[in-house]
Formats: structure tokens, C-alpha cells, sequence
């Protein structure tokens, strides 16, 4: 019999967590389908709407330490079930005022607090993530349900792009916002039956003086491995929301027809999927997790360079054909698909003890919010400057050498630590 055929499959107890994950991510897909709706509703502008999209991300480069540290604290399950309740009550509360708020104005300060709020409960969900994984998955089954992990993010925006504006145009924005709000609060009721309780190990684990909130955050702070997967994580997803979130522009500007925007933005998306799974397989078959980073960013360089790399004058440029250029977008989103999948992982491994692995997450989550808050505006302003998306590649090919130096300084901790 072969080895793989004796490793234990994913426990369903992992699966909840996945879903909690994916059903959190969904708000922030919710966005970008519902712009158009809501500047008709309620009469807002671009820059508004801007306001709407890059709150969560705000919240992330504020508060992802501090919420980290928190879910270290009051329990992973207990975490995970308050952020998903939180983000259940504000889409609803959200969507009630689309239906009963007759003032735009009104409206749109209440969408913003009730923005930050759902900020602060998707950061909540998230972060116990993968230190809920290793948890209640086997030593067989561990890395591949972490690499599944790595894909929540992806699949939520997928589905958002997929199915919100067929709901959309159903229901409004505001029924797409409360069925946001049943999805998670489906997600909360699964976690509470499937994941088991934190345990009164965990509570004094997270909230006992020896592990108490400044010891941990001393020790995360002071450790080499939180900060470099945080600013390998940043180099990483600063570039995938930029080439991604600019996908339906660029269309535009190639001539592609709307009706396909949605769907082939959503599909390179979702590509990103299948790279974290085939990276959670491969890790879990021995693979050195920085090969795999590695990996991850060559492919992302390559692959970016190939889709936005035009030559000679723009009356006459080379370039190559635009299915081979979709093509290489498609490529860099599974590729690139590998490396959250490597870090998520690491993150269980480099963090300074198990009370801190959510810590880790946070501090994490919070350099890769400022990445996604800075780069999208550094490539539009490189696309306005220079009359295109051609020169996309040069941010993406530093974030990729940045990743790949980033990969060189994590290959000494981990050589030391082990493979396993």
C-alpha cells in the first residue's frame, strides 16, 4: 500500500474552520460587485465607494496585532464563533439600513461604521485559523488542511465575484448583505457543533501570568520569524490584490467584452485556490516548505512579466497575445497560491510557542493589510503615469525578489527546526 494511502483525511472539525474562514472572507468579496448598486441607491461617488473597500484593510493595518493577541486570549473556537457572529449582525444591521434609512447621506455614514465593525469580526474569524487547524487535525492530515486553509481568502472573493451580482440584481444590495449574514452565521453554527471547545487547557495557556498579553506580544515582537513571514505575506498579497482587483479595468482597456469580466476575474481567483491545496499536498509529502515559497515567487515573477511586459514604442509594441497574457495572469494566481499556503503553515511552526501562533497570524494579517491598502494605488498611479498597465511588472517582480530574499533569511530557521 502506498504511503499516502495510510495518511487520515481532513477531519470535518477542519473543514468548519475553512468555512468559518471562507464565510469571512465573503464580506470582503461582497464589495466590488455591489459598487454599482450602491452609488445608484445612494448616490455616492468612486471615492466613496473606495472608502467602503479599503475600511477592512484599515482595520487589518490597525488592529491585526491587537485582535491577534486577543484570540490568544479568550480562546481560538471562542474567537472565531465572536467574529463571525459580529460579521453576521453588521451585514444584517447593514442591509436593514439599505431597506429602512431614506437619507443617502444617513445611509452611508451607517454602511461605514457598520464597515468597521465588520472589519473587526473578519479579523476575529481569521486569525485562529490555522492555530484551530493543527488543533483537531492529525499529524497526517495537518499540512494539507493548512494549505486548504490558505485558500480561504481566494474562494470568498471568488464567490462573491460569482454569485453577487446575480443576488444583486434579485434582491438589491441589501438582500446581498443579509444573505452575507446568513451565510456566516450558518458558518458560526457549524464551527460550534463540529469544533471542540477551547478547554480549560487553553485558558490558562492564553491567560495565565507566565503567557499573559505582554509577554506574549514581547516575545512575538522580539522573534525573527513572525516578522519575516509578515513581510513575506505582504509582498505576496500587496501583489495578487493588485493585478487581481485591476483585472476588470485592464479588460477594459484590452477590448474584452463586460459580460466576461466577472468571469474571468473570478476564475484567475479561484486558480489561487487550487495553488494552496496542490501547496498544502505538497508540504504534506515532504517538500521543504522554502522550496515551496520559492517556488511560489519565481512562478509570480515569471508569470507577471509574461502578462504586462510590452516592447518597443506603445504605438508598435510587442507583446504577447492577449489569451497568452490572460493565460499568464492565470499562472501567477496559482502559483502564487503556494506561498500563503508555505506561510500559513510556518506561521503554526515559527511562532514563538503555541500561545502565540494567532499572534503570529495578526501581526501577519496586519503587514498584509497594509500591502493590499498600499499597492493597488502605486499601480494605478504607474498605469495613469505612464498610459497602461505595461509596467505593471516592475512592482510585481520586486515584490517577488523581496519574497525570495524574504524565503533566503527564513531558510536558516527552518533548516534548524526541521522539514516535519
Amino acid at each position: 500500500m502506498s504511503p499516502l494511502a495510510t495518511r487520515p483525511g481532513i477531519p470535518v472539525a477542519a473543514l468548519a474552520v475553512v468555512a468559518g474562514g471562507v464565510a469571512a472572507a465573503l464580506h470582503i468579496g461582497k464589495l466590488p460587485p455591489a459598487v454599482p448598486a450602491l452609488q445608484a441607491s445612494l448616490a455616492i461617488g468612486l471615492v466613496q465607494a473606495g472608502f467602503l473597500l479599503s475600511l477592512v484593510q484599515v482595520a487589518g493595518m490597525s488592529l491585526g496585532l491587537g485582535v491577534g493577541l486577543m484570540a490568544d486570549a479568550i480562546g481560538l473556537r471562542r474567537s472565531m464563533l465572536a467574529g463571525l457572529a459580529l460579521l453576521a449582525v453588521a451585514s444584517a444591521a447593514g442591509g436593514g439600513v439599505g431597506v429602512w434609512v431614506d437619507d443617502p447621506a444617513q445611509a452611508f455614514a451607517w454602511l461605514l461604521a457598520l464597515r468597521a465593525l465588520e472589519g473587526v469580526g473578519f479579523l476575529l474569524a481569521v486569525m485562529p485559523g490555522p492555530g484551530l487547524i493543527r488543533a483537531v487535525a492529525p499529524v497526517g492530515a495537518d499540512k494539507a488542511a493548512i494549505g486548504l486553509w490558505g485558500a480561504y481568502m481566494p474562494l470568498g472573493v471568488a464567490l462573491a465575484l460569482l454569485v453577487g451580482p446575480a443576488l444583486i440584481a434579485q434582491s438589491g444590495w441589501p438582500g446581498w448583505w443579509c444573505a452575507l449574514a446568513a451565510a456566516s452565521a450558518c458558518a458560526a453554527v457549524w464551527v460550534a457543533l463540529a469544533v471542540p471547545a477551547d478547554g480549560a487547557r487553553v485558558r490558562v495557556a492564553s491567560v495565565g501570568s507566565a503567557e499573559g498579553w505582554g509577554v506574549r506580544l514581547r516575545d512575538t515582537l522580539s522573534a525573527g520569524g513572525p516578522w519575516t513571514l509578515a513581510l513575506a505575506f505582504a509582498v505576496y498579497s500587496s501583489q495578487w490584490i493588485a493585478v487581481i482587483g485591476f483585472l476588470p479595468a485592464i479588460y477594459v482597456d484590452a477590448g474584452v467584452p463586460s459580460g466576461w469580466n466577472a468571469a474571468l476575474t473570478a476564475l484567475a481567483a479561484a486558480l489561487n485556490i487550487i495553488g494552496n491545496v496542490v501547496g498544502g499536498r505538497l508540504l504534506q509529502q515532504g517538500l521543504p516548505p522554502v522550496r515551496l515559497l520559492r517556488w511560489g515567487f519565481v512562478v509570480m515573477a515569471l508569470a507577471s512579466v509574461a502578462a504586462f511586459l510590452r516592447i518597443g514604442a506603445p504605438e508598435t509594441a510587442w507583446s504577447l497575445p492577449p489569451a497568452l497574457r490572460y493565460l499568464a495572469v492565470c499562472l501567477f494566481s496559482l502559483g502564487g497560491g503556494m506561498v500563503p499556503a508555505t506561510l500559513f503553515m510556518l506561521s503554526v511552526r515559527l511562532a514563538p510557542g503555541p500561545a502565540t501562533v494567532s499572534t503570529t497570524v495578526g501581526m501577519m494579517q496586519q503587514a498584509s493589510s497594509f500591502g493590499q491598502f498600499v499597492a493597488p494605488p502605486v499601480v494605478a498611479w504607474l498605469a495613469h503615469r505612464m498610459g497602461g498597465w505595461q509596467w505593471t511588472w516592475i512592482v510585481t517582480l520586486s515584490c517577488s525578489l523581496a519574497g525570495l530574499g524574504l524565503a533566503a533569511r527564513l531558510a536558516r530557521p527552518v533548516s534548524r527546526r526541521g522539514t516535519a
